[in-house]
């Protein structure tokens, strides 16, 4: 099932939340005590920051995969800290360590963050606010990279965040990527309703697509339809890139959104009515398109308004798929108006091969 730990940290005090999360999203992980405490280190460094800094935020703590690498069996506890703050004005400074703009602070936050966890990326615009993903696993660390067999080796990255509704331990929403060839496939997976049925019905679409990454995006989805009859059902999306051809292929069923940006504009990609494992349309319409080095797709569940609005820095993309998918989320509400459904957003994109902290934000 999708876990969510999902903290509001408006106060000191929610940073030992922020903390005893991290830490029993570890164990969950089956992370081992030196990743344990780097997690709940980058935790209490976000939480902090989000207090001095932002004036409040929230911090989501899901279980994922790195970016870089497609093999979903590889452990990890992903952290990300979002707000509606001041934002930095110059975030390679902000990055150093012994950087601060608080004279309470001791300036080793996000330097230290960066330098710990196995991926750290951070996005933030003066005035919108700031985003930050750190990713930490058993295997990835200082001078400890992935294996070999474990990285996409494509330079395609894809990422998200989860979250849930009324802070519940479980979401109904889910993604899932998984590689078959030169074929990455991406799915977000919506189960009916919300809660622990919901979470069974996204669980087991994320399990059988395991099972069937060799297949096409319509006949994934036809698989997902049998697999998921014994559960409430979902609305899910499925993209799939096909890297020799550089052609990516969108079928969906149910409310799931897609919005593809490929030479600087941005379409949208239709799914067709229908409930995966209860309703399920005759015939699924298959959208093709292009798939350029600016290309950035966006999949999300119905948690997202149906108006919101693409992200308009043009650097973002640079960033973690993670990133994106956060900023994203957190643009589409607001402070003063949370998103009020389960909610889950995931991106894929081509590697930069640039590295965003030599970027200005």
């Amino acid at each position: 099932m999708s876990r969510v730990w999902d903290i509001p940290v408006q106060d000191s005090t929610r940073v030992r939340d922020v903390r005893v999360a991290a830490e029993a999203a570890c164990a969950a992980a089956g992370l081992d005590a030196h990743a344990t405490a780097v997690a709940a280190l980058v935790a209490t460094e976000l939480g902090t920051n989000l207090v001095k800094h932002a004036g409040g935020g929230r911090l989501f703590i899901n279980l994922a995969a790195p970016a870089d690498t497609l093999a979903e069996d590889v452990p990890c506890v992903q952290i990300v800290s979002l707000d509606h703050g001041p934002g930095i004005d110059n975030v390679p400074a902000a990055m150093r360590d012994g950087h601060t703009t608080a004279s309470s602070s001791l300036g080793a936050g996000l330097g230290t963050c960066r330098r710990v966890a196995g991926e750290f990326d951070l996005h933030s615009r003066p005035g919108r606010g700031t985003v930050a993903v750190a990713r930490i696993t058993p295997v990835r660390g200082p001078g400890r990279p992935l294996p070999r067999q474990a990285r996409s080796g494509s330079g395609t990255r894809a990422g998200g965040i989860t979250t849930s509704l009324a802070h519940a331990e479980h979401s109904g929403d889910a993604f899932s990527r998984v590689r078959s060839g030169p074929r990455v496939t991406l799915m977000l997976v919506d189960g009916l309703g919300h809660g622990d049925k919901a979470a069974d019905a996204s669980t087991a679409a994320v399990e059988e697509l395991r099972r069937c990454a060799d297949l096409p995006p319509a006949e994934i989805l036809r698989r997902l339809h049998t697999a998921l009859r014994a559960t409430r059902g979902a609305a899910v999306g499925v993209a799939q890139l096909d890297e020799d051809s550089g052609r990516l292929s969108f079928a969906g069923v149910g409310n799931i959104g897609a919005r593809l940006r490929t030479d600087g504009a941005w379409q949208p990609l239709i799914s067709h009515p229908g409930i995966v494992g209860a309703h399920f349309p005759a015939t699924v319409p298959l959208r093709e398109s292009a798939w350029t080095p600016d290309s950035l797709l966006v999949l999300h569940s119905d948690g997202l308004p149906g108006r919101w609005e693409p992200p308009g820095d043009p650097r973002l993309a640079a960033h973690d798929p993670a990133v994106v998918a956060a900023v994203v989320l957190r643009d589409a509400g607001s402070a003063a108006r949370p998103l009020r459904d389960d909610a889950s957003v995931a991106v894929l994109a081509p590697d930069p091969r640039t590295d965003p902290y030599d970027r200005t934000p």
